[in-house]
């Protein structure tokens, strides 16, 4: 066994849709693809919107003006500071309970009945009145209009971004075409690992946000919302409600990098044997006003000010939302999406044991700190070191003229003036390192928004989509590079393409406080190739051959979807075990069905008793 991590199923959901079946892919690249390819794009986001038909002139996937249901940018609510000046201050009546707690000590309280009290407030006593504004920015890269995982299962007032995990989770299932339970059945219970976390947690009203802003809005904080607000929450869900995993849980925090520091994780667990299946993923429900407020505040994201300038509008005039987020041309800054995203990562024997699909390898992840940094959110040298790294293990394994020829890049690509130099710059260094001329640059924020933790579970999901279809997603936000983007060993797309080159890709992320990384992707036909290599001709004609069976339980789940006859796993109550299950030696536990071995291996040079 190589103990090389493959990439055999992926699922998710973003502003283009979801994930299996390079669904999402096709939409940012729908009109390249042949027609029928396009029926069942249109009709698989049909099926998520609760439509029969989808227009894609209509303005309801991708980058698009914020809606509704998250929040109204012209009327955003907040609480005004106000200090009272008339002579007579103010006075009011309050329904209280037996104790009039809480109001400043100044403030005259006068008992009026049982439920009922009169406050008199002082001259120049300052107060929060509720108020709205006018937000700044209008836009995000939101899930599809109508689209709402939360009523697909019995959510229970689940933060949003764990709706998405669980919805994620059942898509990359669904991609995998072996049941879970089949999976469970051949390997240990703690060789199964599941890696998945969001960058920010759950900020919404259900989680953490909802906590910190009850009291001040006069409200009770629940019971739920500070355990479901961590950021490994999402991971936990997976282990409790859907996958009923005992093993690894290795959740990693990286800021935009943190899909990569969770592949990173479960990548380093296979090559040593720790797992033999890896679960992996990252999440982010980040569009709401305040995390928003947060980076608008930073100069980060993009305005309706600043879009208006880059284009010439005037004041009353809207930008185009669908050009809001430009990486690498004249910009203004990022645009907020949302997003969860999961591949599931077999060990080569057990790919070709089950006949599993075979989407790509993972060899290597790595990931650097920037070192000293003058501004803890602005960039530093980590990247060189990352980006450096993932081209040399590519190298070892391809060889010079493979690399120099056969890969892409996708880029990091935010859509601030910041990164346009200083990732193009990297980009632009390593590879005339490494003797690439002309390496391809992706750049799919573009189309569905910055998903900060989740960002490189986006890039590396429609990754596989260009290899699967051929067709690279342009840069079709912008007219032009911008002047400051270094590119001599580098192409940029601005329109969608044709692409050949199917060897490897570097998926490349860049996060605030200095946290870097970089995947080396290996594409479908240079992993087969490998694996023919190692187990010979005899084991990929059986793993052919049971993979025939995957992929008509793939078509008929997919069948079903477009069908409406499919709802995410969720296994809420079910297999809960208890001590009575458990059965305990110095040698193994028995939870139920599973045998977990208890014999650890620790190096003679550490053990006592042999001295």
């Amino acid at each position: 066994m190589l103990h090389l991590p493959l990439i055999v199923a992926a699922g998710g959901v973003n502003s283009a849709g979801r994930s299996s079946g390079h669904h999402a892919y096709r939409r940012m690249v729908i009109d390249a693809l042949p027609m029928q390819l396009q029926v069942e794009t249109r009709a698989a986001l049909a099926a998520m919107m609760g439509s029969h038909d989808v227009d894609f002139q209509d303005q309801h996937t991708l980058i698009r003006a914020i809606e509704a249901q998250y929040f109204d940018p012209r009327r955003l609510p907040w609480n005004r500071r106000v200090q009272l000046r008339s002579d007579q201050g103010a006075r009011f009546t309050a329904v209280v309970g037996s104790q009039e707690e809480g109001f400043d000590p100044e403030w005259r309280i006068e008992r009026l009945d049982k439920r009922q009290i009169q406050v008199d407030v002082p001259r120049g006593a300052e107060v929060l009145l509720p108020a709205t504004r006018d937000f700044e920015v209008s836009v995000a890269g939101q899930l599809p209009t109508g689209f709402d995982p939360g009523s697909l299962y019995p959510s229970r007032n689940h933060p949003r971004g764990l709706q998405m995990s669980i919805f994620a989770a059942s898509d990359a299932l669904a991609d995998l075409g072996i049941d879970w339970e089949v999976v469970q059945q051949r390997v240990p219970a703690d060789a199964i690992g599941v890696y998945m976390s969001s960058a920010m947690g759950q900020l919404d009203h259900e989680g953490t946000g909802g906590m910190l802003r009850a009291r001040s809005n006069g409200k009770r904080v629940t019971s739920k919302q500070c355990p479901l607000g961590f950021a490994e929450m999402p991971g936990d869900f997976l282990n409790a409600y859907l996958l009923h995993s005992a093993g690894v849980n290795g959740p990693a925090l990286g800021a935009c990098a943190t899909f990569l520091y969770n592949l990173r994780l479960a990548v380093n667990d296979i090559r040593s044997g720790r797992t033999r299946v890896a679960v992996v993923g990252a999440v982010e429900a980040a569009i709401n006003p305040e995390t928003m407020d947060g980076y608008a505040a930073m100069g980060a994201l993009a305005t309706d000010k600043g879009l208006r300038e880059l284009d010439g509008l005037g004041v009353d005039q809207q930008p185009d939302f669908r050009r809001a987020c430009r990486p690498f041309g004249n910009n203004c800054g990022f645009t907020m999406g949302e997003s969860a995203q999961v591949v599931v990562l077999f060990d080569d024997a057990l790919a070709l044991e089950l006949g599993a699909h075979i989407h790509a390898a993972v060899p290597d992840v790595f990931v650097s700190a920037d070192g000293a940094k003058k501004s803890i959110t602005g960039p530093g040298a980590g990247n060189y070191v990352t980006v450096g790294k993932a081209l040399s293990a590519l190298r070892n394994i391809l060889g010079e003229a493979r690399l120099r020829t056969g890969g892409l890049v996708q880029a990091h690509g935010t859509g601030t003036p910041q990164n346009r130099v200083t990732e193009s710059t990297i980009l632009n260094r390593m590879a005339g390192a490494f003797g690439i001329d002309r390496w391809a640059v992706s750049a799919i924020k573009s189309y569905v928004g910055h998903s900060l933790g989740a960002a490189a579970g986006d890039q590396l999901t429609a990754t596989l989509g260009i290899w699967a279809h051929g067709v690279m997603p342009g840069i079709t936000t912008i007219d032009a590079l911008a002047e400051d983007v270094q590119r001599d060993h580098l192409k940029f797309s601005l329109a969608n393409e044709d692409f050949s080159a199917r060897d490897y890709a570097v998926i490349n992320s860049k996060g605030f406080g200095g946290n870097n990384a970089s995947a080396a992707i290996l594409g479908p036909e240079v992993t087969q190739s490998l694996l023919a290599s190692a187990h010979g001709s005899k084991a990929m004609t059986n793993w052919q051959s049971r993979c025939e069976e995957v992929k008509t339980a793939r078509a008929a789940c997919e069948g079903d979807r477009l069908a409406g006859r499919w709802s995410p796993r969720y296994r809420f109550d079910d297999g809960v075990l208890t001590d009575s299950d458990i059965d305990v030696s110095d040698a193994q536990l028995s939870l139920g069905r599973s045998i977990i071995d208890l014999t650890v291996d620790t190096p003679k040079a550490w053990r006592m008793n042999d001295k």
